[in-house]
């Protein structure tokens, strides 16, 4: 039987597969910047997925969980933490995606990557 931690995995995974594939296959900037927030979510799925251990609590050391017992029964923090900080750098990110492509419709008036052909702006 396939369990949680197994089924985020591949959850993430295929995000990150659909989301490459938009990234690649897309001519619209816009269709290009969901699909690599598509391919963040997915990453943020995995990463936690990853730090997923079955039968154990959460990191709160208190009267439920003894010190002495905390390195076996509690999951690391640490994935956790680390999606948290990827989610807070990606919606800059994508800010800063967006940003770029409004700038770049306001000067081309077109989205499509294809018309963008000089090195410099």
């Amino acid at each position: 039987m396939i369990s949680l931690a197994q089924m985020a995995m591949a959850t993430g995974f295929i995000l990150i597969l659909i989301g490459f594939y938009g990234a690649l296959t897309q001519r619209n900037l816009l269709r290009m910047i969901v699909a690599f927030s598509i391919a963040d979510a997915g990453v943020n799925i995995v990463i936690v997925a990853i730090g997923h251990m079955r039968g154990r609590t959460a990191p709160i050391i208190d009267a439920a969980v003894p010190v002495a017992d905390a390195v076996a029964r509690v999951i690391d923090p640490v994935p956790q933490a680390l999606v948290l900080t990827a989610i807070v750098i990606g919606v800059g990110v994508t800010a800063l995606m967006l940003a770029y492509a409004l700038k770049l419709h306001e000067r081309k008036r077109t989205l499509d990557i294809a018309r963008f052909t000089e090195l410099k702006w």
